[in-house]
């Protein structure tokens, strides 16, 4: 019985220490610095289909498609919460992108981040959802064929 209950105790302690060493971080990078690495990386952003955060002014916008999201994650360990949540970042404009370019458009406007179905809006900025190994970003855009 005594080491039923040690057992026990043990595992309660264990589970107490681990929970305290995660880290659910919420973090806002720029925009531009994320899309100027995006154009190293190994997924690259396509030129051709064009980019809109938030409030940023757009030409006329001929036909809107559809909303759609992107929700994408990435290892963040041995990199700077920076690093992470721009690689997080990238795969998420890309998906965008190839969901653009599947629906027939050309652009994504008010692209907005969403972090536990809470919206963040801003030309400038994203969030990103940064913990102890995996980094997260989600991004909600409108696809839409632009007038010339």
């Amino acid at each position: 019985m005594k080491n039923g209950v040690l057992a026990f105790v043990c595992v309660a302690a264990m589970a107490a220490a681990t929970s305290s060493f995660a880290r659910d971080d919420r973090l806002k990078f720029p925009v531009d610095a994320a899309l100027a690495k995006g154009q190293s990386t190994k997924e690259k952003l396509d030129p051709s289909i064009k980019l809109y955060f938030g409030s940023q002014r757009t030409p006329t916008v001929a036909k809107k498609i559809g909303e759609w999201t992107s929700n994408k994650k990435t290892n963040a360990a041995n990199k700077s919460d920076q690093e992470a949540c721009e690689l997080a970042f990238i795969s998420a404009v890309v998906s965008l992108q190839d969901r653009a370019r599947k629906e027939g458009g050309n652009a994504v406007v008010n692209i907005t981040s969403v972090y536990k179905n809470e919206p963040f809006t801003s030309p400038k900025q994203y969030m990103c959802g940064a913990g102890t190994f995996m980094a997260g970003v989600a991004l909600r855009g409108t696809v839409v064929t632009l007038g010339k």
